[in-house]
């Protein structure tokens, strides 16, 4: 299947094709079936982040001690190796610098 050039923003969970239709953090090269992924993967991290706002308001519970915070964060690093299989050289060599891949990004401090 033919590839064509997205715009997606992780924040907004939108993947474009127009380049002006609004703002995007990255530029992937993609098949419709890996943008349907990706798409799903934008629709588990919105019942994720839902999850998280729940247990949120358990404040004796520690952040790396919970299921749901570990999910998102799981569901993240599936939209992040997504985005760099897909991604141009540019956005490879930025979610490269992340450390979201490599597991650095979510280490306790």
């Amino acid at each position: 299947m033919e590839k064509r050039r997205y715009y997606v923003s992780v924040q907004a969970g939108t993947i474009m094709e127009n380049q002006g239709d609004s703002a995007y953090e990255f530029e992937i090269e993609a098949t419709e079936e890996e943008v349907a992924y990706i798409r799903s993967l934008f629709e588990d991290r919105t019942a994720y982040e839902f999850n998280t706002y729940l247990r949120g308001h358990v404040v004796a519970l520690p952040y790396h001690f919970d299921a749901e915070n570990d999910e998102y964060d799981q569901c993240l690093q599936q939209i992040y190796a997504a985005l760099h299989q897909c991604g141009t050289d540019e956005t490879k060599n930025h979610i490269q610098s992340m450390g979201i891949l490599d597991g650095t990004f979510f280490k306790e401090t």
